[in-house]
């Protein structure tokens, strides 16, 4: 158990370290590109970006998820799913490619065709990823992941801000994802030497798990990403860029983070299913401290988007502010039941995430089409506050159907964490209104400077104070204390040597 705990931590350690540097290296990216490009750039770029993932999405087999679940994976498991990556990504490359005209007559977008058809090479090169890595995931072996999430993000910022500079076009963008996703693939034979040998001997087997996925995939992602092609065909591409922008910059802080634990805790949930009591623990502990570190960051995002956003962007950004207002919110709120997802795939529960999916479907897409018609963007935004803040309980329900949890325990899990994050709220919003200092970037970088440790300390001595009031009951911020003096023992240790 011990030894378990320690590869979990180290894994969680290089995810961390992975997520930190390509939110880093994407967050640069996005400052320098806001910088030379323009929304309707961008608007063209998440257009087209909607559409392949939605395409992806579709010619999707989850079989990665299928290998974690085996109990026994071996090379032949390997072999089947490249031979069936390979297949998958030329097929949706052609299709892909076959509806850029179509599209781009119905979009009213004559660029998107050329767009479209260099971005289908990354189709092709996503089937060639080496599988092997696959089984390091389930051994909770992740620095191979380090090197190849990070060696992709930093040579799509490199030939993307260096033909930003020289071209001034949205084409940097796109030569960027492309060439990224080439190295990536190269990186992963590097790092983990694989002779592929082509074959479909488990080709039945591994889909048998991953059709729920894979339909639940197709759904999620037509989800999240309607509300793009709405936009980008209703309310112009500007409009799409200044979304796109405040969506992406708002999922930093918090999904951006959550997301790659999944990888992390999804073979670490697998590992204890014989034990409803251990699972349940673990689940707890886990949901609790991911919780605490990453809810304050989305509202914090929210509260300081004011100065940061045309600071960092420009004047010509600062429609995206509401969007990052908006949005961030509603992020840090669903980190409340969003280990749901690896939860259910770890017990092999993955129709109960395709009806999950289907529920937040049912619910967000009418009620997007019907905002976008009441009140433009501004009225998208509410629809996916409203929806965004629903799709908790969703997760929630799937959480007790598993566990047995109960929405008040799960809801009281994360209570001194909520508080805090309120008291955070007025006391940034108190301060905002006084520290209010105009356009200048000076004033903007004081106030974005004062914002953010009034709101750091605000919420670490409110969660801190809480937290003693009640006893100090084992919880994440236990956890944290535990970290700390490991921490200060080992430099302890060190110092004396």
């Amino acid at each position: 158990m011990v030894e378990f705990r320690g590869k979990l931590l180290a894994g969680a350690g290089w995810m961390g370290a992975s997520r930190l540097a390509v939110n880093a290296l994407g967050f640069l990216s996005t400052v320098v590109l806001a910088r030379i490009l323009t929304p309707d750039d961008f608007g063209l770029v998440a257009l087209a970006m909607a559409m392949i993932l939605l395409m992806s999405a579709i010619t999707d087999t989850s079989l990665a998820s299928a290998l974690v679940q085996h109990e026994d994976p071996g090379e032949d498991h390997c072999n089947t799913i490249l031979t069936m990556g390979v297949i998958r990504g030329v097929i949706a490359a052609g299709l892909f490619a076959l509806a850029a005209n179509p599209l781009a007559d119905l979009f009213r977008e004559p660029r998107l065709v050329d767009v479209m058809y260099v971005l289908s090479i990354t189709l092709v090169l996503s089937g060639f990823a080496n599988p092997r890595s696959i089984l390091l995931t389930k051994d909770l072996i992740f620095w191979q992941q380090f090197m190849l999430q990070v060696s992709k993000k930093l040579t799509q910022l490199l030939i993307a801000v260096g033909l930003a500079l020289i071209y001034r076009s949205y084409w940097a963008m796109i030569l960027g994802t492309v060439i990224g996703q080439a190295v990536s693939v190269v990186v992963s034979y590097s790092v983990l030497p694989y002779r592929p040998r082509p074959g479909l001997k488990h080709a039945r087997e591994l889909l048998g798990f991953s059709v729920w996925l894979t339909l639940g995939s197709i759904v999620r992602t037509a989800n999240w990403r309607i509300d793009h092609l709405l936009i980008g065909g209703f309310l112009g591409r500007p409009a799409l860029g200044y979304y796109s922008m405040g969506s992406n910059l708002a999922a930093m802080p918090t999904q951006e983070v959550t997301t790659p634990l999944f990888s992390a805790l999804f073979p670490a949930f697998t590992r204890v299913t014989d034990s409803t009591e251990r699972l349940v623990r673990n689940y707890r502990r886990a949901q609790s401290t991911v919780t605490c570190a990453v809810l304050p960051l989305g509202v914090g995002a929210a509260l300081i988007a004011d100065p940061l956003i045309p600071l960092l962007l420009g004047e010509k950004w600062r429609p995206a502010v509401f969007v990052v207002q908006m949005l961030s919110a509603v992020f840090a709120l669903q980190t409340i039941g969003s280990l749901a997802q690896p939860l259910a795939m770890a017990t092999g529960r993955t129709r109960m995430l395709f009806v999950r999916d289907l529920q937040n479907f049912g619910l967000r897409v009418p009620l997007i089409v019907l905002g976008m018609f009441l009140a433009g963007l501004p009225g998208i935004l509410w629809a996916r506050a409203i929806t965004g803040s629903i799709a908790i309980g969703f997760n929630m329900a799937v959480v007790r159907s598993i566990t047995g949890l109960g929405y008040k325990t799960q809801l009281v899990d994360n209570l001194r964490v909520l508080a805090a994050a309120a008291i955070m709220t007025g006391g940034v919003l108190l301060a905002h209104a006084q520290l209010s200092t105009g356009l200048s970037w000076q004033g903007q970088l004081m106030e974005l400077i004062a914002l953010t440790v009034i709101g750091a300390f605000l919420y670490i001595g409110s969660l801190a104070v809480l937290w003693i009031a009640a006893g100090m009951p084992d919880g994440p911020e236990k956890e944290i204390v535990q970290i700390f003096k490991q921490m200060g023992n080992r430099f302890a240790q060190s110092s004396q040597q």
